[in-house]
């Protein structure tokens, strides 16, 4: 085992779903959106957390089969239009597609098994989804094949954290693009507008699915998150000291010389870097928590290392463990911030040779 650990509390998770719950209320359900790796948390993995729900949600075809293989029977939902070549192992798996493409509804029309599909509507994202303009000659190119089932009807809100105006006109946009499909297929099951800015901002509508994700985690979606919500980070990113050095004035540290000491300083190299996940913006600026104390990121981040000014943290050792992010006095959103980012890509960059530690 690695020194450096990704720790993920069980406990959060199940808090957080539970507040998700009391939002989104009992008629709407919830479908985890656990693409990448569970937002690099690897929940995705642990199928006793995530056997309790109906549905999943999924970015690419491998995440799906991947779920298979752990033993997740349930319906899983591939948010993002696929390509001809996943179709096989899409059959084989039993996965549930985000459909858009007039092309690929004919390959899916080729294969004699059944497939479900959720009608993807472009109502003001600008990236895939059919216009409502258009969707009178969708449905009749997917009414010619017996062996696709409409089972679902989406849509992706561009900025609902912060442009009402324009969220509201995407939502009276969707709900029509709804009624025009529901008049040609009976028995549509889900229908999902929502991730997690939608859900904390606006009313379902016509929605009976929530998309929940980066709030699922315990972090926020925005700036005014946590008036709405109560939540609790699920993820720890640690490491340990692998040594301790006293340098004299003038010493310089790292790559590049970035860093020269003033004075006589104590020095800690922590054994985790930007090959781990640790990015290179945090050289020089960005802090982690030793013994309770916040201590300065001193030098320029390596792929395997950082250093950090120790001199006055008493007792200090090797070994003692180094938290990038405790959640406390080192936010993720202080580490996004810094590397002028979001607390989605800090999280989803945990690169595979950190271990995951699941605890309660």
């Amino acid at each position: 085992m690695r020194q450096s650990v990704l720790q993920i509390s069980k406990n959060a998770f199940k808090y957080n779903i539970n507040q998700i719950k009391e939002i989104v209320g009992k008629d709407r359900t919830i479908m985890p959106v656990i693409k990448a790796n569970a937002y690099g948390t690897y929940i995705n993995k642990n199928i006793d957390l995530i056997n309790e729900f109906e549905i999943v949600a999924v970015a690419i075809v491998q995440e799906g089969v991947e779920l298979r293989k752990l033993g997740y029977n349930k319906e899983i939902f591939l948010l993002n239009q696929p390509y001809k070549e996943d179709i096989e192992d899409i059959i084989k798996n039993d996965i549930t597609v985000g459909v858009a493409s007039k092309e690929f509804i004919e390959e899916l029309g080729k294969n004699n098994k059944q497939v479900k599909v959720h009608i993807e509507l472009e109502t003001g994202m600008g990236r895939t989804g059919v216009y409502i303009k258009d969707i009178e000659d969708f449905i009749k190119l997917l009414k010619k094949y017996n062996n696709i089932k409409v089972q679902g009807i989406y849509t992706h809100l561009s900025s609902p954290d912060f442009d009402y105006d324009y969220t509201n006109r995407q939502i009276e946009l969707f709900e029509i693009g709804v009624e025009k499909i529901k008049k040609e297929f009976n028995n549509i099951k889900y229908i999902h507008c929502s991730a997690s800015n939608g859900i904390l901002n606006f009313k379902k509508g016509v929605a009976n699915l929530a998309r929940a994700g980066i709030i699922m985690y315990g972090y926020p979606a925005s700036d005014t998150t946590f008036q709405k919500i109560d939540l609790k980070p699920v993820a720890k990113l640690k490491s340990k000291i692998s040594f301790i050095k006293e340098v004299e004035p003038e010493t310089s540290i790292s790559y590049g010389r970035t860093f020269i000491s003033k004075e006589k300083m104590k020095i800690a190299t922590v054994g985790i870097g930007y090959a781990d996940g640790i990015r290179r913006e945090l050289s020089n600026v960005g802090s982690v928590v030793i013994l309770g104390e916040k201590a300065k990121i001193v030098g320029k981040v390596c792929m395997d290392s950082f250093m950090v000014d120790v001199t006055k943290i008493e007792n200090v050792k090797v070994g003692d463990d180094v938290y990038i992010w405790d959640n406390e006095k080192v936010l993720l959103e202080d580490i996004a911030q810094i590397c002028k980012t979001i607390n989605y890509e800090i999280l989803c960059n945990v690169s595979e040779r950190v271990p995951r530690e699941f605890v309660d």
